[in-house]
Protein backbone atom coordinates (compact mmCIF):
# COMPACT_ATOMS: atom_id res chain seq x y z
CA UNK A 1 0.00 0.00 0.00
CA UNK A 2 1.26 3.34 -1.05
CA UNK A 3 1.98 6.18 1.36
CA UNK A 4 0.64 9.90 0.25
CA UNK A 5 3.65 12.15 0.15
CA UNK A 6 4.16 15.22 2.30
CA UNK A 7 5.79 18.22 0.57
CA UNK A 8 7.31 18.93 3.83
CA UNK A 9 9.55 15.78 3.30
CA UNK A 10 10.36 16.98 -0.16
CA UNK A 11 10.98 20.49 1.24
CA UNK A 12 13.05 18.73 3.87
CA UNK A 13 15.15 17.12 1.60
CA UNK A 14 16.06 19.19 -1.02
CA UNK A 15 16.89 21.88 1.73
CA UNK A 16 19.38 19.35 3.26
CA UNK A 17 20.79 17.57 0.18
CA UNK A 18 20.71 20.82 -2.70
CA UNK A 19 24.19 22.63 -0.99
CA UNK A 20 25.95 19.60 -2.40
CA UNK A 21 25.09 20.25 -6.10
CA UNK A 22 26.55 24.00 -5.27
CA UNK A 23 29.41 22.90 -3.79
CA UNK A 24 30.24 20.43 -6.18
CA UNK A 25 29.60 23.26 -8.68
CA UNK A 26 31.83 25.68 -6.94
CA UNK A 27 34.09 23.25 -6.85
CA UNK A 28 34.37 22.33 -10.82
CA UNK A 29 35.28 25.69 -11.30
CA UNK A 30 37.84 26.15 -9.07
CA UNK A 31 39.65 22.76 -10.15
CA UNK A 32 39.33 24.05 -14.57
CA UNK A 33 42.62 24.50 -15.99
CA UNK A 34 42.54 26.32 -19.15
CA UNK A 35 44.21 24.03 -21.30
CA UNK A 36 41.71 21.72 -20.37
CA UNK A 37 39.15 23.30 -22.04
CA UNK A 38 41.16 24.06 -24.65
CA UNK A 39 41.78 21.01 -25.49
CA UNK A 40 38.07 19.76 -25.48
CA UNK A 41 36.47 22.23 -27.90
CA UNK A 42 36.52 22.78 -31.57
CA UNK A 43 38.68 25.97 -32.40
CA UNK A 44 37.83 25.64 -35.99
CA UNK A 45 34.19 26.49 -34.84
CA UNK A 46 35.22 29.37 -33.19
CA UNK A 47 37.27 30.73 -35.95
CA UNK A 48 34.77 30.13 -38.47
CA UNK A 49 32.41 32.17 -36.17
CA UNK A 50 35.15 34.87 -36.19
CA UNK A 51 35.85 35.05 -32.64
CA UNK A 52 38.34 37.87 -32.32
CA UNK A 53 38.96 38.75 -28.89
CA UNK A 54 40.88 36.51 -26.02
CA UNK A 55 38.14 37.08 -23.09
CA UNK A 56 35.32 36.51 -26.00
CA UNK A 57 36.29 33.52 -26.71
CA UNK A 58 37.08 32.09 -23.12
CA UNK A 59 34.12 33.24 -22.06
CA UNK A 60 32.15 31.26 -24.16
CA UNK A 61 34.75 27.95 -23.78
CA UNK A 62 33.97 28.36 -20.34
CA UNK A 63 29.93 28.44 -20.75
CA UNK A 64 29.54 25.51 -22.81
CA UNK A 65 31.97 23.91 -20.51
CA UNK A 66 29.94 24.83 -17.51
CA UNK A 67 26.38 23.86 -18.96
CA UNK A 68 27.70 20.54 -19.97
CA UNK A 69 29.09 19.93 -16.42
CA UNK A 70 25.71 21.11 -14.44
CA UNK A 71 23.03 19.48 -16.22
CA UNK A 72 25.30 16.39 -15.54
CA UNK A 73 25.50 17.46 -11.53
CA UNK A 74 22.17 18.41 -11.39
CA UNK A 75 21.14 15.39 -13.09
CA UNK A 76 22.70 13.07 -10.52
CA UNK A 77 20.85 15.22 -7.78
CA UNK A 78 17.23 14.97 -9.56
CA UNK A 79 18.21 11.48 -9.79
CA UNK A 80 18.62 10.98 -5.88
CA UNK A 81 15.27 13.32 -4.87
CA UNK A 82 12.96 11.01 -7.66
CA UNK A 83 14.66 8.01 -5.14
CA UNK A 84 13.60 9.47 -2.16
CA UNK A 85 10.25 10.46 -3.14
CA UNK A 86 9.70 6.99 -4.59
CA UNK A 87 10.87 5.61 -1.40
CA UNK A 88 8.68 7.78 0.87
CA UNK A 89 5.89 6.74 -1.66
CA UNK A 90 6.12 3.06 -3.01
CA UNK A 91 9.25 2.13 -0.50
CA UNK A 92 11.25 2.44 -3.66
CA UNK A 93 14.91 1.82 -3.30
CA UNK A 94 18.60 2.45 -5.13
CA UNK A 95 18.98 -0.73 -7.66
CA UNK A 96 22.42 -2.44 -7.54
CA UNK A 97 21.45 -4.08 -10.83
CA UNK A 98 23.74 -2.31 -13.87
CA UNK A 99 22.52 0.44 -15.15
CA UNK A 100 19.35 0.33 -13.19
CA UNK A 101 18.86 3.17 -10.57
CA UNK A 102 15.34 2.63 -9.01
CA UNK A 103 13.22 -0.49 -8.21
CA UNK A 104 10.29 -0.71 -6.44
CA UNK A 105 6.47 -2.60 -6.73
CA UNK A 106 2.96 -0.94 -7.41
CA UNK A 107 -0.56 -2.59 -8.03
CA UNK A 108 1.42 -6.10 -7.87
CA UNK A 109 4.02 -4.61 -11.10
CA UNK A 110 7.77 -4.65 -10.51
CA UNK A 111 9.34 -1.57 -12.13
CA UNK A 112 13.12 -1.39 -13.07
CA UNK A 113 13.53 2.34 -13.81
CA UNK A 114 16.64 4.39 -15.52
CA UNK A 115 16.61 7.80 -14.90
CA UNK A 116 18.22 11.13 -16.67
CA UNK A 117 17.61 14.00 -17.42
CA UNK A 118 15.81 14.77 -19.93
CA UNK A 119 13.91 12.91 -22.93
CA UNK A 120 16.93 13.56 -25.27
CA UNK A 121 19.91 11.79 -23.37
CA UNK A 122 21.41 9.27 -25.62
CA UNK A 123 22.39 7.99 -29.07
CA UNK A 124 21.34 4.73 -30.39
CA UNK A 125 24.51 3.18 -29.22
CA UNK A 126 23.25 4.61 -25.39
CA UNK A 127 19.58 3.19 -25.88
CA UNK A 128 21.12 -0.24 -27.06
CA UNK A 129 22.85 -0.29 -23.81
CA UNK A 130 20.10 0.60 -21.62
CA UNK A 131 17.62 -2.20 -23.68
CA UNK A 132 20.44 -4.63 -22.74
CA UNK A 133 20.94 -3.38 -18.99
CA UNK A 134 16.79 -3.87 -18.80
CA UNK A 135 17.27 -7.18 -20.54
CA UNK A 136 19.36 -8.77 -18.01
CA UNK A 137 17.68 -7.41 -14.82
CA UNK A 138 14.43 -8.94 -16.02
CA UNK A 139 16.40 -12.10 -15.71
CA UNK A 140 17.49 -11.95 -12.75
CA UNK A 141 14.77 -10.42 -11.34
CA UNK A 142 12.58 -13.21 -13.43
CA UNK A 143 14.95 -16.31 -11.33
CA UNK A 144 15.35 -14.56 -7.98
CA UNK A 145 11.86 -13.26 -7.18
CA UNK A 146 7.84 -15.10 -7.93
CA UNK A 147 6.88 -11.46 -9.26
CA UNK A 148 6.26 -12.52 -13.25
CA UNK A 149 5.01 -9.06 -14.12
CA UNK A 150 8.39 -6.73 -14.32
CA UNK A 151 8.32 -3.56 -16.21
CA UNK A 152 11.19 -1.50 -17.62
CA UNK A 153 10.91 2.29 -17.55
CA UNK A 154 13.22 4.83 -18.40
CA UNK A 155 12.52 8.07 -16.34
CA UNK A 156 13.04 11.63 -17.31
CA UNK A 157 13.06 14.54 -14.89
CA UNK A 158 12.20 17.08 -17.56
CA UNK A 159 10.43 17.00 -20.91
CA UNK A 160 7.58 15.27 -23.09
CA UNK A 161 8.03 12.11 -25.17
CA UNK A 162 4.40 11.87 -27.61
CA UNK A 163 4.92 8.04 -27.71
CA UNK A 164 5.78 6.38 -23.93
CA UNK A 165 5.38 2.82 -25.04
CA UNK A 166 8.40 2.06 -26.94
CA UNK A 167 7.31 -2.25 -26.93
CA UNK A 168 10.05 -3.67 -24.07
CA UNK A 169 10.67 -0.60 -21.69
CA UNK A 170 8.03 2.60 -21.29
CA UNK A 171 9.60 6.42 -21.29
CA UNK A 172 8.17 8.27 -19.28
CA UNK A 173 9.05 12.34 -19.36
CA UNK A 174 8.16 15.21 -16.86
CA UNK A 175 4.82 15.06 -15.56
CA UNK A 176 4.07 11.26 -16.52
CA UNK A 177 7.61 10.62 -14.51
CA UNK A 178 7.16 12.75 -11.60
CA UNK A 179 3.31 10.90 -11.18
CA UNK A 180 4.83 7.73 -11.48
CA UNK A 181 7.14 7.67 -8.81
CA UNK A 182 4.87 9.53 -6.50
CA UNK A 183 1.19 8.81 -7.71
CA UNK A 184 0.80 12.99 -7.22
CA UNK A 185 0.04 14.96 -10.76
CA UNK A 186 1.36 18.49 -9.87
CA UNK A 187 4.43 17.23 -8.04
CA UNK A 188 6.26 17.95 -11.06
CA UNK A 189 5.29 21.72 -10.46
CA UNK A 190 5.19 21.85 -6.87
CA UNK A 191 9.30 20.50 -6.95
CA UNK A 192 10.36 24.19 -8.31
CA UNK A 193 9.76 26.04 -5.19
CA UNK A 194 12.15 24.14 -2.97
CA UNK A 195 15.10 23.86 -5.71
CA UNK A 196 15.44 27.28 -5.15
CA UNK A 197 16.38 27.15 -1.83
CA UNK A 198 19.29 29.62 -1.14
CA UNK A 199 20.12 29.62 -4.60
CA UNK A 200 20.63 33.76 -4.88
CA UNK A 201 23.24 33.15 -2.33
CA UNK A 202 24.93 30.38 -4.00
CA UNK A 203 25.02 32.04 -7.55
CA UNK A 204 26.13 35.63 -6.04
CA UNK A 205 29.46 33.09 -4.84
CA UNK A 206 29.40 31.77 -8.05
CA UNK A 207 29.48 34.20 -9.79
CA UNK A 208 32.42 35.69 -7.86
CA UNK A 209 34.26 32.62 -8.45
CA UNK A 210 33.41 32.76 -12.01
CA UNK A 211 34.36 36.19 -12.13
CA UNK A 212 37.63 35.84 -11.26
CA UNK A 213 38.38 32.41 -13.34
CA UNK A 214 37.84 34.38 -16.66
CA UNK A 215 39.62 37.24 -15.96
CA UNK A 216 43.07 34.82 -14.80
CA UNK A 217 42.06 32.33 -18.07
CA UNK A 218 41.55 35.87 -20.06
CA UNK A 219 45.24 36.90 -18.93
CA UNK A 220 46.51 33.21 -19.79
CA UNK A 221 45.53 32.98 -23.03
CA UNK A 222 46.82 36.28 -24.00
CA UNK A 223 50.06 35.55 -22.94
CA UNK A 224 50.28 32.17 -24.22
CA UNK A 225 47.79 31.91 -27.32
CA UNK A 226 48.30 36.04 -28.57
CA UNK A 227 50.56 37.52 -30.74
CA UNK A 228 52.97 41.19 -29.57
CA UNK A 229 49.95 42.48 -31.65
CA UNK A 230 47.05 41.41 -29.75
CA UNK A 231 45.60 38.96 -32.32
CA UNK A 232 45.00 35.24 -31.16
CA UNK A 233 47.70 32.80 -32.49
CA UNK A 234 45.10 30.44 -34.11
CA UNK A 235 47.97 27.59 -35.33
CA UNK A 236 49.29 27.46 -31.99
CA UNK A 237 45.46 26.78 -30.67
CA UNK A 238 44.97 24.16 -33.27
CA UNK A 239 48.00 22.58 -32.26
CA UNK A 240 47.38 22.41 -28.39
CA UNK A 241 43.56 20.93 -29.29
CA UNK A 242 44.68 18.49 -32.09
CA UNK A 243 48.12 18.05 -32.67
CA UNK A 244 49.98 14.08 -32.33
CA UNK A 245 51.93 15.53 -29.63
Amino acid sequence: MNTKLKLADVTAFVEKNIGGFHATRLRGLSNLKLTKILSRKNPYLFKAKNVLTANDLVKTLMDAHLSSQEETMFGDFLEELAIFICGKVYNGNKSSAEGIDLEFEKSSVRYIVSIKSGPHWGNSGQITKMRDNFKKAKRILGTNTSKKNIVAVNGCCYGREPSFDKGDYLKLCGQRFWEFISGEKDLYTKIIGPLGHRAKEKNEEFQEAYARIINRFTREFSDDFCSKNGEINWEKLVKLNSSKR
